[in-house]
């Protein structure tokens, strides 16, 4: 009877073991699965719902997530979009917990792409940088965009230097 006991015993401790290891590979691998998550994904999951990103300025902008791409996003306020440049982005509320996977075409598509979209409809809009530059997008480079401002002057803006660019 003694055996049957300390086998029982043994046993008990063999499985308890194994679950503490199971239960510890579950957690590095959800570790590590949450450190490959990207804050454009995590927009991405967001689409349709309301956000509100604080900027570096210390700008808010609030509204329906209508949109987003690898480093962009379009928000609506109602009368009012706004293609905010994610790295401009100082802090994000409303999104969820879950991320959403970019297509390799969304990854791809740059904050470049919806700014030549605009470019093409010869839309109006205030880019703002820091400062606030009003016109009509006249040509998108590899690294900037000119706009021809109200007063007639072509102002060149570095796209790294975008918070965003609001239309409407």
């Amino acid at each position: 009877m003694r055996w049957e006991a300390l086998f029982r015993d043994l046993e008990a401790q063999a499985d308890a073991q194994a679950d503490e290891q199971w239960r510890h590979e579950v957690a590095e691998r959800t570790r590590g699965e949450r450190a490959s998550v990207t804050v454009a994904a995590r927009v991405a999951a967001a689409r349709g719902g309301s956000v509100s990103a604080v900027l570096r300025d210390g700008t808010r902008v609030s509204g329906v997530l209508v949109d987003s791409g690898g480093d962009w996003a379009l928000v609506t306020d109602g009368g009012r979009q706004h293609l905010v440049s994610l790295a401009s982005v100082a802090v994000l509320d409303g999104l969820p917990r879950r991320a959403d996977v970019l297509s390799a075409v969304e990854s791809r598509l740059s904050i470049a792409h919806a700014l030549r979209a605009l470019s093409r409809e010869r839309a109006r809009v205030a880019v703002r940088t820091g400062v606030e530059v009003a016109g009509v997008i006249v040509g998108v480079g590899a690294d900037h965009i000119n706009v021809l401002t109200d007063a007639g002057v072509t102002t060149t803006v570095p796209l790294a230097s975008i918070l965003e660019v609001a239309q409407g």
